[in-house]
């Protein structure tokens, strides 16, 4: 499986996607999970994967996989959704500032699951940070901060104004708490899917965007 990992990835990535999870059944059904990238020109506008993307990349992974003789039963190519899940630190770069969910291997002040944002670690072993396997979590508060009226806001403003002009220092506000952790620690991580008229996860084209290629049943391609 690892070669084909190999040439499964090189195959999507140089069509210019990226591949997101691969997944094969006992029953030799192929799952490969593919997404856009930023600044990356697709044939058709917008940021979700489209059922022509499938398509493509469908026909060069049979090509591909023929070369090897690889034996599958099915090839099926579709969107990761919109709670697709991290796994390689370049997905985690990639989604730095999104709200994510985490399942830790072992419990954590009595949990296995965290919600939080994503963020660069706190802490950690400088190499594990260089190499992308240490991030951290903003946490939302204990206590949901209270909606800020627009007096104020105003009113805050011109009390830092106030402060800096004189050099003074106001209270510290409320600190964020980020729980660090490395890769090896969680067993999963997801997006956290927000529901949106515009966007990469608009809940509209969503569906357009999780349609697989059926097996490619009529693309040909099949290895009993």
């Amino acid at each position: 499986m690892a070669s084909w990992l190999t040439l499964i990835e090189s195959t999507v990535t140089g069509l210019g996607f990226e591949l997101v999870d691969c997944e094969r059944s006992s029953h030799g059904l192929l799952r490969v999970y593919i997404d856009r990238l930023p600044g990356q020109t697709y044939d058709s506008p917008g940021d979700l994967v489209t059922v022509e993307d499938c398509e493509k990349v469908t026909r060069q992974l049979q090509y591909a996989l023929e070369t090897v003789d690889a034996d599958y039963a099915r090839l099926e190519v579709s969107s990761p959704g919109v709670d697709r899940p991290l796994k390689t630190p370049a997905h985690f770069a990639r989604f730095v500032g999104e709200e994510i969910e985490i399942a830790l291997k072992h419990p954590f002040q009595g949990r296995k699951r965290y919600t939080g944002v994503l963020c660069a670690s706190p802490d950690g072993a400088p190499e594990a940070i260089e190499a992308g396997l240490a991030w951290g979590l903003i946490l939302p508060p204990a206590v949901p901060r209270q909606p800020v009226s627009r007096t104020a806001a105003k009113k805050k403003a011109k009390e830092e104004a106030r402060a800096a002009a004189l050099g003074e220092t106001l209270p510290e506000q409320e600190v964020d708490q980020v729980m660090g952790f490395t890769l090896d620690e969680i067993r999963e991580a997801r997006l956290v899917p927000v529901v949106s008229f515009k966007g990469r996860r608009a809940a509209d084209a969503s569906a357009a965007g999780q349609v697989a290629v059926d097996e490619a049943e009529e693309l040909g391609g099949q290895k009993k």
